[in-house]
């Protein structure tokens, strides 16, 4: 039986073979595929709403409210690539077409190999592309809200959530993703108990909301004197940050606020002053912590960020179980154990929604997770989610 990641590796075979035996019919399809993708993604709309941001940007006021400034910066840094994106693609499939023609008429097989490796990878480009047509739910074009936390394992679960922190920030950097680690609760021993921290790209919460869930790691432990195999569980929320649109009110009499020395690993102190913020919503139970700010004020303000963020994902999952309840469906919830992390006594990866899979944990446990992301987003979208 023939694994999803062998029927990739199949799937590219032939494709490489198809190219090699008619690149026309391949440049054709994929330029029918990226004119569909334009006409979802709409360049000329982008370009209007770049010349826009360009305006506010040069707009010595903006600067004044640095958050704000920050927003539309991001925004238009975002659109510029996008189009660039677009429009590089386009060139690309253009001077392809051109090397085949060129290998043709001076029967170069030199020329034809490098337009084949080429073509190969305007086809992932492609295919990587078309999967952001597929994110149109409400909240999917929204920055990402991501926290992790230390489950059953011990000191290697503390060990494993840092790792799984790690893989996110360095997806995050391949990315050219800005990102800001709000809280970190270290654990004694090794690792970190919990984490919370911000993925400040559009549409970052559409491409990650799929990882949430418990994700299970299986290896040789390095806390164990005897060297055994041991399992441990880290879980992942994935929310979309808060926009002032949302309007969470939060009454003060509702909010338990303490003030606290930060701390790094080993219990070091990282400030002097009682500057981080833990905020505790009593009728909720829920806590929020920031403290990778010096002042007082602005860990409390991006602290009721993040707790506002909860709270409209609450609300949500709330709206989700009535409807799930007035449709008759009782099926327990995706976001359960989604993945499998084994390093002992063999090497793979599989996430058990999708059947996706792979023997290149190094990569994977380096943030290259595009892969994973892409199978979920299409489950997800079979799912109706």
């Amino acid at each position: 039986m023939i694994g999803p990641a062998e029927t990739d590796g199949l799937s590219a075979s032939r494709r490489l073979s198809r190219m090699a035996i008619d690149p026309a019919g391949e440049i054709s399809e994929l330029s029918s595929k990226l004119a569909s993708i334009e006409a979802v993604l709409n360049p000329d709309a982008m370009r209007k709403e770049a010349g826009g941001l360009r305006e506010r940007a040069a707009d010595p006021g903006l600067w004044s409210d640095q958050e704000q400034a920050q927003t539309v910066t991001r925004r238009l840094s975002y659109l510029e690539g996008e189009i660039s994106r677009l429009e590089g693609l386009r060139q690309r499939l253009d001077d392809t077409k051109v090397m085949f023609e060129l290998a043709e008429s001076e029967n170069d097989q030199t020329y034809r190999e490098e337009a084949t490796r080429d073509l190969a990878r305007l086809r992932k480009e492609i295919d990587q592309l078309e999967i952001r047509t597929l994110l149109s739910g409400e909240y999917d074009a929204r920055e990402a809200l991501i926290s992790i936390n230390a489950q059953a394992g011990g000191a290697d679960a503390a060990d494993w959530a840092e790792g799984l922190q790690r893989i996110y920030l360095r997806w995050a950097e391949r990315h050219g993703y800005p990102t800001q680690v709000y809280d970190t609760s270290y654990a004694e021993e090794a690792g970190i108990k919990s984490t919370t921290f911000a993925i400040k790209a559009p549409y970052a919460y559409g491409t990650l909301r799929g990882e949430h869930g418990t994700h299970r790691m299986v290896r040789i432990s390095k806390y164990d004197n005897q060297g055994r195999r041991q399992t441990s569980f880290a879980g992942v929320d994935v929310i979309p940050v808060v926009q002032q649109a949302d309007h969470i009110e939060i009454p003060e009499d509702e909010l338990r606020v303490d003030v606290f020395r930060s701390s790094g690993p080993g219990g070091q102190g990282v400030n002097t002053t009682d500057s981080a913020v833990r905020i505790t919503h009593l009728p909720t139970g829920i806590v929020v912590s920031c403290q990778n700010e010096r002042s007082q004020i602005q860990n409390r303000a991006t602290a009721m960020a993040v707790l506002q963020a909860k709270l409209l994902e609450r609300k949500r999952a709330e709206q989700r179980a009535k409807m799930a309840e007035l449709r008759g469906d009782h099926a327990g919830s995706w976001g359960t154990q989604i993945r499998n992390y084994v390093l002992h006594p063999y090497q793979n990866i599989k996430d058990l929604r999708t059947g996706f899979e792979t023997g290149n944990t190094a990569a994977v446990l380096d943030g290259e997770i595009d892969d994973f992301i892409e199978a979920e987003i299409r489950w997800l979208r079979t799912q109706g989610m």
